[in-house]
C-alpha cells in the first residue's frame, strides 16, 4: 500500500508548494497518497492543481486529495504535517499591537514574549484537538509540528495524547549552512550540537572541518573589525553578500552573546532577541543597535502576496516550477524512517536526557538520529551559564502556558506572562492589563476563556 502524507493546514501558500516539491521528490514516497486539509476552502483547489502539475513534471506517480473535514484527512495517514496559524494575520496583529501599546516591541511575536504566548494560548488547544483525532483516524502515524510556538505546542500535544510528536524547524540548518558559505565550505564540513528549546537552541559544540568553530568565529570577527564595526552608523560600507562581513553584520548579536558568554543560541537573531530582557529595549533601538529588524504585520503580508504571486505564476507557466529539495526537515526524516536509513537533524522531542538538568519529558531541541525506530537524542549536553537558567525559565512558562490554554485558568495566563523575560519585565499592573486586553481582543479564538 501507498504511503499517505496528510497536511493539515494544506492550503498554506507558504509551506503546501515546497512541501508537496519536497515529498513529491523523496525516493521512498513514489507513488505516495497526498491529502491536503484545510479549514478554508478557497486555496485548496490552486494546491490541488499545483500538486497535480508538480507530480507530472517530477514523475511521483502520487495521487492526490483534498478536504476541509479533519477526520476524513486523518483517516489512513502515516505521516501527518501541521503548519496552521489559528486567527492569521488578524490575531498576530494583536498579539504585536497591544505589546507595543504597553512598552514592549516584539521583533517577531511567535515563540515568546506576549506575542508567543497568547499565540500558544489559541494555538495549544487546536493541536491538542488534532492530535486526539489522530488518535481515533491514524494512532500509528506520526506528527510532524511546524507551527509556532513551536516547543509549547510539541509538548502539549507530547503531554495530553499518544500520538507520536516532533517538532520540525529549519534555523539551525539554515545557521549551518550560513557559516558553511561565509567560510567557503560545503555544508558538510560544519558539525554542530545545540540544545536548548525551538529558537533559542544553545551551540553545545560547534566545528568547521575539525577546527573550533567559535575560535574561528572569534578569528572573522576580528577580521572584520571588531563587534564596534558592525553596528549600524553613517556611511558604514556595504558588505558582499554572503561574505565574512555579511554574516557578521547579520549576526551582530550571537556575536555578542559569543564574546561575552562563549556560545551563542543557533537560530535567527531576531528570535533569539526576544529570549533575554536586554536585546529589545530603548538603549539598542529595539534591537536596531545589534542589526536586528521587526517584522510588523505589513511584512507579513507581504510575504503572503509573494507566496500568492508565486503559485498563481506557477500554475499559469510563468515561471519555473521549484521541484528541489527547500531544506526543511519532513521529507529527509519521513525517507529515513521507512528506509532505515538513518538521518541526523535538529528535532524538537520530549527530554530523555538530551538536556541534562531539564525536567523530563518537556521538549527539548537537540540534534537527534531518525531511523526506522522513530526519533532518539544524539546527545547528552549541559547548556552553559546563563543559558540554563535562561532555558530553564522558559521551560517553566510553557508549562504554565500550556496548562492555561488547557483549562482557560486566567491566573495561570497572568503567571506566565509575569514569568516570561520579556512580557514580564515592566509594571506588573501595566503587565495585567495587557494581559486582559490581549486574551479580550482575541476572544473568538479563545473560547475556553469565555
Amino acid at each position: 500500500m501507498s504511503t499517505q502524507v496528510t497536511i493539515v493546514g494544506g492550503g498554506s501558500y507558504q509551506w503546501t508548494p515546497e512541501l508537496m516539491a519536497d515529498l513529491f521528490g523523496t525516493p521512498a514516497l513514489a507513488g505516495m497518497h497526498l491529502v491536503l486539509e484545510d479549514i478554508d476552502p478557497a486555496p485548496l483547489p490552486k494546491m490541488e492543481a499545483l500538486a497535480h502539475k508538480l507530480n507530472d513534471a517530477m514523475g511521483a506517480k502520487a495521487s492526490v486529495a483534498t478536504t476541509t473535514d479533519l477526520r476524513s484527512a486523518l483517516e489512513g495517514a502515516d505521516f501527518v504535517i501541521v503548519c496552521i496559524s489559528t486567527g492569521g494575520f488578524r490575531s498576530m496583529a494583536v498579539d504585536l499591537d497591544v505589546p507595543a501599546a504597553h512598552g514592549i516591541t516584539q521583533t517577531v511575536g511567535d515563540t515568546v514574549g506576549p506575542g508567543g504566548i497568547n499565540r500558544a494560548l489559541r494555538n495549544v488547544p487546536v493541536l491538542v484537538g488534532i492530535g486526539k483525532a489522530m488518535e481515533d483516524c491514524c494512532p500509528d502515524a506520526w506528527l510532524f509540528n511546524i507551527t509556532n510556538p513551536m516547543t509549547t505546542l510539541t509538548r502539549s500535544v507530547c503531554r495530553e495524547t499518544r500520538i507520536k510528536t516532533v517538532g520540525l524547524c529549519h534555523e539551525v540548518g539554515n545557521f549551518c549552512m550560513d557559516l558553511a558559505i561565509a567560510f567557503g565550505r560545503p555544508l558538510e564540513a560544519v558539525s554542530a550540537s545545540v540544545t536548548g528549546v525551538n529558537h533559542f537552541p544553545v551551540l553545545t559544540s560547534l566545528e568547521i572541518d575539525g577546527a573550533d568553530g567559535f575560535d574561528l568565529l572569534r578569528k572573522l570577527l576580528d577580521e572584520v573589525g571588531g563587534l564596534g564595526s558592525l553596528a549600524p552608523y553613517p556611511g558604514r560600507p556595504e558588505a558582499e553578500p554572503f561574505s565574512k562581513l555579511d554574516f557578521a553584520q547579520r549576526h551582530v548579536f550571537k556575536l555578542t552573546l559569543l564574546d561575552r558568554w562563549g556560545s551563542f543560541p543557533a537560530a535567527g537573531d531576531r528570535h533569539i532577541a526576544e529570549f533575554v530582557p536586554f536585546a529589545l529595549t530603548p538603549e539598542s533601538e529595539w534591537g536596531a543597535a545589534y542589526n536586528i529588524g521587526l517584522s510588523p504585520i505589513s511584512r507579513r503580508e507581504q510575504h503572503q502576496a509573494e507566496y500568492v504571486a508565486d503559485v498563481d505564476a506557477w500554475l499559469a507557466g510563468t515561471k519555473d516550477l521549484q521541484t528541489w529539495q527547500s531544506g526543511e526537515l519532513p521529507s529527509p526524516m519521513i525517507q529515513a524512517m521507512l528506509t532505515g536509513e538513518p538521518f541526523e537533524g535538529p528535532a524538537n522531542i520530549p527530554n530523555a536526557g538530551q538536556a541534562v538538568g531539564l525536567p523530563p519529558d518537556v521538549v527539548v531541541e537537540s540534534i537527534c538520529v531518525i531511523d526506522g525506530d522513530g526519533i532518539r537524542g544524539r546527545d547528552r549536553a549541559v547548556l552553559p551559564t546563563p543559558y540554563d537558567e535562561i532555558v530553564r525559565r522558559h521551560v517553566a512558562t510553557q508549562e504554565l502556558t500550556i496548562e492555561a490554554a488547557l483549562t482557560g485558568d486566567r491566573v495561570l495566563a497572568a503567571e506566565a506572562f509575569a514569568l516570561d523575560p520579556l512580557a514580564g519585565r515592566g509594571d506588573l499592573r501595566s503587565m495585567e492589563a495587557m494581559v486582559d486586553e490581549l486574551l479580550a481582543s482575541t476572544a473568538e479564538w479563545l473560547p475556553q476563556f469565555a
